[in-house]
């Protein structure tokens, strides 16, 4: 964020010199014009009387113009040159702040396997189907040779349906779609089906007084089977109508009419929608790129301090990062374990063993502990034979 901040800072100095530059410019040329649209009055007046030679005093008004036009084109040719120096100044603050070798931190090995190759093309084909890019996936479903049936890929053509029309304000895909699953919503205790309801409700309410009669019959249709739940609310909107005449924006109920309500139902639908297809609410491309993001200075550094003091051995693989990254909890997502006693981060080649007594420590910890085919527990007195521990798997 600080390498950002920077390259704003000298982005603003530049687009500042440039706004006074054209307005003076601007505004010097216009002056300019005029007096020699003067000028050119004069002469024209003076061919036309007759007299051929210019008089003195017209000679050095016409000099002093010309000296004038020169001294203003030098004077705009060297502001522009100090445009130019700035916007170069923005170019080494880029190089400086950020790295564009990122060779040391990649991997790109992993194209080389067929199966990984796949899979990642299945995440960017999913992206762009939630994203609502139907052409593009299907491209790149085409390009890759993927396999995907019809029905992954019709889920997410509805959902984006839906969520085009409720930014149209268009409740009615949204609640046919709440009413197919309104079972399985209400076993998740949902609020998607009652505030669809309230926008509609809200809707005719903002219309006046002429609609106080499909209000209630709106109502006594849609309302009754969500009493129980939301008797509270339900009775608030139904205490609003005792304020159509006078209009609802000068009401104690003004809040209903808030922009944010339909914000809010498109997230909602969202998270529910997801829920139900076994889906997170991010797209995995976009969370693994945020992450990415966040990553990327910590480990640009350290591998520049690995580099200058020359302990490669300590990075030597790229499946497991040398330090710890705290991306915040939006992106924790499952448990992580480190063996107590290496402070070493689980992986693939060393996952957590579970010993008889039934503590756990990392494969390479019970491997070093490990002496003429025993163990002693670390944080026990039992002995053990180190073939007795057996994996865990979070």
């Amino acid at each position: 964020m600080e390498s950002i901040s920077n390259v704003e800072k000298e982005l603003e100095k530049v687009l500042s010199k440039f706004s006074a530059l054209s307005e003076h410019s601007q505004r010097t040329l216009c002056d300019l014009i005029t007096q020699l649209q003067n000028l050119q009055r004069d002469l024209i007046m003076l061919s036309t009387s007759n007299q051929c030679q210019l008089s003195d005093i017209q000679k050095v008004i016409l000099n002093q113009n010309i000296q004038k036009i020169r001294d203003i084109i030098s004077q705009i040719a060297s502001e522009h040159r100090d445009i130019h120096s700035s916007v170069s100044r923005v170019g080494k603050v880029i190089d400086k702040n950020f790295a564009s070798d990122f060779d040391s931190v990649s991997n790109e090995s992993f194209l080389d396997e067929p199966l990984k190759l796949q899979l990642l093309n299945q995440v960017i084909v999913e992206h762009f189907l939630r994203q609502g890019m139907l052409d593009i996936a299907e491209e790149l479903i085409n390009e890759s040779k993927l396999d995907i049936p019809p029905e992954k890929k019709n889920p997410f053509t509805e959902l984006n349906a839906i969520l085009d029309a409720l930014k149209r304000k268009d409740l009615k895909p949204a609640l046919e779609w709440t009413k197919k699953n309104r079972e399985w919503l209400n076993e998740q205790n949902s609020l998607l089906e009652f505030k669809l309801h309230r926008l509609q409700f809200v809707e005719l309410l903002s219309q006046g007084i002429e609609r106080q009669n499909d209000l209630i019959a709106y109502a006594r249709e849609n309302f009754q089977s969500l009493a129980a739940r939301h008797e509270k609310e339900i009775q608030a909107l139904m205490g609003s109508l005792l304020y159509l005449k006078m209009g609802i924006e000068n009401s104690p109920y003004s809040h209903f009419l808030d922009p944010i309500n339909w914000s809010e139902i498109c997230d909602v639908f969202t998270r529910d929608a997801c829920s139900l297809l076994g889906l997170s609410v991010e797209s995995p491309l976009t969370v693994t790129f945020n992450a990415g993001c966040q990553s990327l200075p910590a480990l640009l550094n350290i591998k520049q301090v690995i580099t200058q003091r020359q302990v490669t051995g300590v990075w030597n693989t790229k499946d497991e990062l040398p330090i710890e990254i705290d991306l915040g909890k939006k992106c924790h997502f499952h448990s992580i374990f480190a063996c107590p006693i290496l402070r070493q981060q689980g992986s693939e080649n060393n996952p957590p063993m579970r010993l008889v007594c039934g503590h756990v420590i990392s494969r390479d910890a019970l491997n070093k502990l490990t002496k003429d085919n025993k163990l002693k527990c670390p944080y026990c007195p039992v002995e053990q034979n180190p073939t007795d521990a057996k994996q865990v798997y979070f």
